[in-house]
């Protein structure tokens, strides 16, 4: 590569042939095509995405320009020398990448040195870090919650400051993605403040439209870079559904073999002939079961095989997890159970194949899972294990609803004023706002910091915006919407951590009487204190697992404004879903044989958020041709596709939000379908939905009329959240009942007309409590 001069500094051919050497000494060829146009652009100054295949050499296209500026210390403003900052949204792959690092820098000496920020970083490290390592490698979480608001500890690294990298940015959608893209312009003020203006280098295997999302991530120009010119093997991909067995469910219904107990003869059959492997499971429970009959399988065959089995989930202590992370790395486990922590981006060269444990719920992250396997360059396999469930079944029968769709665009809405104002109350106490910081944190910026005034939580002064509390600003938010301090899981007999379980899923995995399993032994669990956030196990050796069963219901606490729809009614206002578990079944490990049911006396959790909610008369029902046979099934079909729908209209996504559908609600006395915002407080997606109803509902009928199934499938009225798994769902008497309604819509100026006498609300920005399930499905 020639050098080019660009708005850092013409870079030297010495400095490229070192990074090259490197490269190379690590076993890597001379960069492709597209490694080399990336890194060219970054070098001039511009930031970059890079929209490649999984295992295409994305981390090289970001780190030749990243080791070539951490080599050349002639620009080094303070003495430091340059350095960067790496973005990963898990700390697994911040970790892994590390790694890496360390091994592709170890020929160039001292002058690289990597480190990793985040929540297991011990205390007495952190200094160090701040100090002397010129390469950070952390987590959007500790950006909000520690560097930014700790600037002046950072001050030298920020100074310095010439790239931020951001991995697997498709990542960072929805409310998550909204606040992400906030902190990124705080983390751009404070580098202005101190002199710097770093470049943006984004990478990312499965994004839709992958320039636009960056910039609306980053708030700068990206330049895209999606032509793919890396080798790559050969993937099959296969879609397996177990079969029936002789059992019967509830109602005598039959019952399939658990996608659990396949999974794990897969994961066994594939190690005993040394087949390197990672099945990706749901839930922690899945990935600890998996591992636990897979581990009992192998020692029939080879006892020494089965300790290369092992399960990999959050909760573990930060130990175990690099103990992990190394073995898997290294070829000394031949197979692993995952949650998700382990999708993205994790760099495990020889990995030949992948189990899927039932659909993720989202094509990208399907193609993220079976893209571990194949990295360098071989084969690779990847098999998706249909659950016992109407959307996997469907999948597993229509393979080109996976294969010849494109992946979901990264929605995401860095305006929304529930996800601004408190990063503008963190601003402001990182350094006083003024006026020429309103371009950078966009249009809303200006109507709402009137109302943080109002709200004792700005005050102005002279020309700038000042934070008023003695509480850290940082912390009125979470960034992922999650809360509640995790519930630490102990052992009863010594005292002993095994790990946590998040406040939000403590009801229903740690509940009295259930099954825990962590790293390949089984707990019961005796108690849980949910003042003290501590549930106390003890080992044991059940021969079921167990699962959890709740109710939700919804309750209108306030109508701000309705309008009629013919006879029906559209309303906006808000509401409170109350969540409780209420008992949990045992099961047969392998055969899901249900063995009984025992009750439980858990408190109720509460989500008070702002929904909007339309209703329909008898005499719509009886237009419509919907007896109370179906009714069920309409609304509820309904429901899934306005959902699946609103994000064309309100920039949110659809795990943002969570829907309701009743026969007969108890407040409006009618039929009744509710879509609210799934985060304490509201986020603005239902006000959005209320505000262009007619255009949202039109297209969410034209959606599930035009859908060539004969029944209703995942393009139109099934969801991949869904709590009732997917039953009962009606599609012709939704799109019967949709046409109805939409026969009785007003104007489009008056459905979107703001209510006479709604006064503005002002922006939640109080600490969110856990978030809590939803009819629809949970929302994470």
């Amino acid at each position: 590569m020639p050098p080019r001069e660009g708005r850092h500094a013409v870079w030297p051919d010495r400095i490229r042939s070192e990074v090259i050497a490197a490269v190379r000494a690590c076993g890597i060829e001379h960069p492709w095509a597209h490694q080399a146009r990336a890194a060219e652009h970054a070098l001039d100054g511009e930031s970059v995405v890079v929209a490649t295949g999984t295992a295409s050499g994305k981390s090289l296209a970001y780190l030749v320009p990243v080791l070539s500026t951490l080599l050349d210390g002639s620009e080094a403003p303070n003495g430091r020398g340059a350095t960067a900052l790496y973005l990963a949204p898990t700390k697994a792959l911040a970790a892994d990448q590390c790694r890496s690092v360390k091994e592709l820098s170890q020929p160039l000496g001292n002058s690289v040195r990597p480190a990793v920020y985040d929540g297991d970083t011990p205390v007495e490290e952190r200094e160090w870090v701040r100090q002397y390592a010129n390469y950070v490698l952390t987590n959007p979480d500790m950006l909000h919650r520690g560097i930014l608001p700790s600037h002046p500890r950072w001050s030298s690294f920020l100074k310095a400051l010439k790239y931020v990298v951001i991995d697997e940015c498709h990542t960072y959608r929805g409310v998550f993605g909204s606040h992400v893209a906030q902190a990124l312009r705080r983390l751009r003020r404070l580098c202005a403040r101190y002199g710097a203006s770093p470049v943006f280098l984004l990478a990312s295997a499965t994004a839709a439209e992958p320039s636009v999302a960056a910039r609306r991530l980053t708030g700068l120009p990206v330049v895209e870079v999606a032509d793919d010119a890396s080798p790559r093997g050969e993937m099959v991909f296969a879609l397996w559904e177990p079969p029936l067995t002789e059992m019967q469910g509830e109602k005598g219904a039959p019952v399939r073999r658990t996608a659990t107990a396949e999974t794990a003869d897969l994961l066994t059959d594939l190690a005993v002939q040394g087949v390197r492997t990672v099945a990706f499971v749901r839930s922690r429970r899945g990935a600890e079961l998996i591992s636990v009959i897979a581990q009992e399988r192998l020692a029939e065959v080879d006892r020494s095989l089965a300790r290369r089995v092992a399960a990999y989930r959050g909760g573990y202590l930060p130990e175990e997890r690099r103990a992990l992370e190394q073995a898997l790395h290294s070829g000394e486990l031949l197979g692993l159970a995952a949650t998700t922590a382990l999708e993205l981006g994790i760099d495990v060269s020889g990995l030949d194949a992948v189990l899927i444990a039932g659909y993720p719920g989202r094509r990208a992250s399907l193609w993220q899972q079976a893209g571990r396997a194949g990295r360098s360059g071989q084969g690779a396999l990847a098999v998706l294990v249909a659950r016992d469930d109407p959307l996997d079944t469907f999948l597993v029968h229509h393979p080109e609803a996976l294969f010849d769709q494109p992946v979901e665009s990264t929605v995401l809405d860095p305006d929304n004023p529930y996800v601004l104002a408190p990063h503008l109350c963190a601003a402001a106490a990182e350094l006083p706002l003024v006026d020429e910081d309103v371009e950078l944190f966009g249009p809303a910026c200006e109507e709402l910091l009137p109302q943080l005034e109002a709200a004792k939580l700005l005050r102005r002064r002279t020309k700038a915006w000042h934070w008023t509390r003695r509480e850290r600003a940082a912390d009125l938010t979470d960034i992922r919407g999650a809360g509640g301090q995790p519930v630490r899981v102990v052992e009863s007999g010594t005292g002993r951590l095994l790990g946590t379980v998040d406040a939000g899923a403590a009801h229903t995995t740690v509940h009295e009487g259930a099954v825990h399993l962590h790293q390949g032994r089984t707990y019961l669990v005796r108690s849980l204190d949910l003042e003290d956030s501590v549930a106390l196990v003890e080992e044991a050796g059940p021969s079921y697992s167990t699962v959890a069963r709740d109710t939700t219901s919804i309750s209108v606490l306030e109508t701000d404004t309705e309008i009629p729809w013919g006879d029906g009614r559209l309303c906006y206002g808000s509401v409170e879903v109350t969540n409780q578990v209420v008992s949990f079944l045992r099961r047969r490990v392998i055969t899901g044989e249900v063995l009984g049911e025992t009750k439980l006396d858990l408190p109720p959790r509460t989500l008070r958020t702002r929904a909007v909610w339309w209703t329909v008369t008898e005499d719509q029902l009886d237009a419509a041709r919907i007896g109370p046979e179906i009714l069920g099934g309409a609304l509820h079909a309904a429901e899934h596709a306005s959902i699946g729908m609103l994000p064309l209209f309100a920039t949110c996504d659809r795990w943002d939000i969570g829907g309701v559908s009743i026969p007969l609600h108890p407040d409006t006395l009618l039929p009744t379908v509710f879509v609210y915002d799934g985060h304490p407080g509201g986020a603005g997606f239902a006000e959005r939905a209320f505000h262009t109803a007619r255009a949202w509902l039109t297209a969410t009928r034209e959606a599930i009329a035009s859908c060539e199934c004969d029944a209703g499938c995942p393009s139109c009225i099934q969801s991949p959240k869904c709590g009732n798994g997917n039953d009962p769902l009606h599609k012709r008497g939704a799109v019967r009942l949709l046409t109805v309604l939409l026969r009785g819509a007003p104007e489009e100026r008056v459905a979107e007309g703001t209510a006479e006498g709604a006064a503005p609300r002002d922006p939640p920005v109080e600490r969110p409590a856990p978030q809590d399930p939803a009819v629809e499905g949970r929302v994470p």
